[in-house]
Parts: C-alpha cells; structure tokens; sequence
C-alpha cells in the first residue's frame, strides 16, 4: 500500500516537471499547444485522492499506536460497570486483588467503597449479579420509590 502511495506522489510530483522540459526542448518553430484540459483535471484529481489517503492513513495509524502506551494493562482490570443516571455510572475495578467501587460523573471519579474480600470475580459476572451483590452488601433496594400522585 505503501509503495503504490509513495509511487503515486512522485508521479504527480515529476508528472509537471517532466512537461516542463518537454516544452522547454521542443523547436522553436513548433506550435505551442494549448494546456491538456482532461489531463489537469485528472492530475488534480489524482492529487486529490492522494491527499485524502495520506490523511486516512495516518488516523489509522494514530487509532492504531493508541493501545501501544508500554505500560501493563493487566493491572487495572474493570470488574464490572453500572449507569446509575443519564451520564452518572458505578465501577467496580479490580487492583492488586483488591476491589474498588468507584462513582464516575462527567466531572468527577471518586471512590465510594474499598472491599476487603472480593465481591464479584472479575469477568464472571454480569451487571445484574453485581448489581444483587452490591444491594447485599449496602444493605438498600434499587427499586425506584413509588409515586403516589
């Protein structure tokens, strides 16, 4: 892919300069010609796309070389993740073999809860589990509170 790209813009690059010469070195007596209207536009369309490709092929390779950051990604492993609001949500997180709940808002990340035995086993259980083992250990009902209007 490469190498095609890198053969497309040194063509477009010489492409001019090559016609440069050629109308320098013609006879002086020669005709001169009119620019070649179908050859510009596809010249510039050939740019064009040249461009565009250069710009798609370097966000693949910053999406790419976002995960490659050298440090241990094992060691923060997201248990599991609950949304409490529209944007509020709760985590728990494993560290070092301890579990942390965390509140997480737009503006903010804070800890609600360190446990000193695990609750949940990391990546066993589904959000509703955690969500029944968090209410045992609280000691509260996520049921919504009735209205009586």
């Amino acid at each position: 892919m490469w190498a095609r790209l890198t053969a497309a813009l040194a063509l477009l690059v010489i492409h001019p300069v090559v016609a440069q010469e050629t109308a320098k070195t013609a006879a002086p007596d020669s005709p001169v010609r009119a620019p070649d209207t179908l050859g510009t536009i596809v010249s510039l369309g050939l740019g064009l796309v040249a461009v565009v490709a250069v710009i798609y092929g370097c966000a693949w390779i910053i999406r790419r070389m976002n995960g490659m950051t050298g440090m241990n990604n094992n060691a923060i492993k997201v248990v599991s993740v609950m949304a409490i609001g529209a944007r509020e949500r709760i985590a728990l997180i494993e560290v070092g073999g301890q579990q942390i709940l965390l509140g997480i808002t737009p503006s903010a990340i804070r800890t609600l809860h360190v446990f000193d035995e695990p609750v949940v086993e990391a990546g066993s259980a589904g959000s509703s589990d955690f969500a029944r083992r968090l209410q045992g250990m609280i000691g509260k009902s996520w049921t919504s509170p009735t209205r009586n209007d």
